[in-house]
């Protein structure tokens, strides 16, 4: 069997920015195992399965160690597939584990609109404490945990001590680290523990949460956002009340084919 590997970076229309995810598109499902072997290969912080039936896409995502619940960039990946290939379509629904999800275009610019996600305050494990060097003035936890902070230097700072980090196990889950920003309206980093990949270059899903976080804290409802990780992204935000608008641009790097 021959499949089609896309490699698109999301949230960037530059290659070396943005997060790298790989979409497959697919005929019929593979098994899981086989899914999860060729997203560990990719060595991509997520790959994208998809699949159409009758109207509605069908969608999966796989990091090189676990399938996903809710991934924002490989889905905005795979978007940006579907309708560099078809002109005419105006939006997307994918069918998901997380509910389905609507994607549409203007501009070369997708608009996802994702699940809500606010965090409530929580105590923060004492793993996640002694694994960083600088310690958060606010705790949340929805999915994510989200640690709040004082400023964008402190979290361009922040560093992880993975072998104490990684004793604990969130899948699928990860930690988030925020603060206003110094040119956006807020700023974040995002951890994932036991993960082969520690920082994710831009995360949509973790915007489910600093949205509506950051909608209340600023009293905005649209949002410019940066993940300040090395490869860097841009994320625009919209508090919708029951829902989130998270948005950003794509760009494709190179294709591969594989027989498997």
């Amino acid at each position: 069997m021959r499949i089609n590997l896309h490699f698109i970076n999301a949230f960037s229309k530059l290659e070396k920015s943005g997060n790298p995810a790989c979409v497959v598109p697919l005929e019929k499902w593979l098994n899981d195992s086989k899914m999860l072997e060729i997203a560990k290969k990719n060595k991509v912080a997520e790959t994208a399965f998809f699949l159409k039936k009758e109207k509605h896409y069908h969608l999966r995502w796989f990091t090189p160690d676990i399938e996903m619940d809710l991934c924002g960039h490989a889905t905005l990946a795979t978007a940006h597939y579907i309708f560099t290939k078809n002109k005419n379509l105006d939006e997307i629904h994918f069918k998901t584990k997380s509910g389905m999800l609507r994607v549409s275009c203007l501009n070369k610019v997708y608009k996802m609109v994702l699940p809500r996600r606010e965090g409530k305050p929580s105590i923060l494990p004492k793993i996640i404490k002694n694994s960083l060097n600088i310690q958060p003035k606010e705790v949340y936890k929805s999915r994510d945990y989200l640690l709040v902070y004082n400023s964008q230097s402190e979290i361009e700072s922040i560093s992880i001590d993975r072998e104490i980090f990684d004793q604990i196990n969130l899948n699928p889950g990860g930690v988030i680290v925020t603060s206003v920003g110094e040119n956006h309206d807020f700023v974040s980093r995002f951890f994932t523990p036991q993960a082969s990949i520690l920082e994710d270059p831009v995360t949509g899903s973790a915007h489910c949460t600093l949205t509506p976080y950051w909608s209340k804290r600023l009293n905005k409802k649209e949002l410019k956002a940066a993940q300040i990780s090395k490869r860097g992204g841009e994320i625009h935000c919209i508090d919708m009340g029951d829902k989130v608008l998270i948005s950003g641009e794509a760009i494709t790097c190179f294709k591969r084919t594989e027989i498997i």
